[in-house]
């Protein structure tokens, strides 16, 4: 399936960061956290991208076009200019960078992606969470069901301790947790070509009408994903992000 992710957003919660590069291209660890969800797809075989930029899309453009340069040891001749590659590790993906307008909304984007994806299924995720939702089963829950979206359902992690009180005595405490805050949109999906339709123009977030409209007719489904899930929204989350990459243990988002 072709993959989409929406990467055109302003990233204001993560100012620090993205006054001078969008949100997507905030390393973590030696790598943008866009190459982290491409590799999670690639790893259950999905390699064909299109990538919905929008805020400072050239710096994303910039890093496709250098990849292997950035990437990879090489040797340059400085009187002929002949570059010689050493090492250099290839990849097998397809990545489409499709400019989809500064101030467009997430709806608005997938919508202007219709040409390219065409009349099939396709995923979609945004630029800027990272989980191990096993997208094979994910995928085969949405070809059970027959409806036109499914989304994944995670828990995020509780802010705060929960405690549990009977009058002004604590009967539970409990630290923070993954599994106390209820479900919510993960951002891991699967999607019918009939949605391209459903959304009506630039100013159309994905979460609004659409999907209050997709389920209230039954057309919204759920994949509940248990596992590791975690956005990059704030300064905080990035912090958590990296501090899992400099554990140097294998970073859970791409366990299998």
């Amino acid at each position: 399936m072709k993959v989409v992710i929406l990467a055109g957003g302003f990233g204001t919660r993560l100012s620090e960061l993205t006054e001078s590069i969008p949100k997507p291209m905030v390393q973590i660890g030696p790598k943008p956290i866009l190459w982290h969800i491409m590799e999670t797809y690639a790893n259950y075989g999905h390699k064909n991208f299109y990538v919905a930029l929008g805020y400072k899309a050239e710096f994303v453009k910039e890093y496709f076009l250098n990849f292997y340069a950035l990437n990879s040891d090489f040797t340059i001749n400085l009187s002929s200019g002949e570059v010689v590659s050493q090492k250099e590790k290839s990849l097998d993906w397809k990545v489409t960078l499709v400019n989809t307008g500064l101030n467009t909304m997430t709806g608005g984007r997938v919508k202007k992606l219709k040409e390219y994806v065409g009349n099939e299924p396709f995923l979609l995720t945004y630029g800027d969470g990272l989980a191990n939702v096993d997208i094979s089963k994910l995928i085969d829950f949405h070809k059970s069901h027959g409806k036109l979206v499914t989304l994944s359902a995670v828990r995020p992690n509780a802010r705060f301790g929960r405690i549990e009180m009977h009058k002004n005595q604590v009967t539970s405490f409990a630290e923070k947790s993954q599994t106390s805050e209820g479900w919510i949109n993960g951002g891991y999906f699967v999607m019918e070509p009939e949605v391209f339709d459903l959304i009506e123009g630039d100013d159309s977030p994905l979460e609004g009408k659409l999907f209050e409209d997709l389920s209230k007719n039954g057309n919204l489904m759920a994949f509940k994903h248990e596992g590791f899930w975690q956005c990059m929204d704030t300064k905080r989350d990035y912090e958590f992000l990296q501090s899992l990459w400099d554990s140097g243990r294998v970073p859970p988002w791409l366990y299998k």
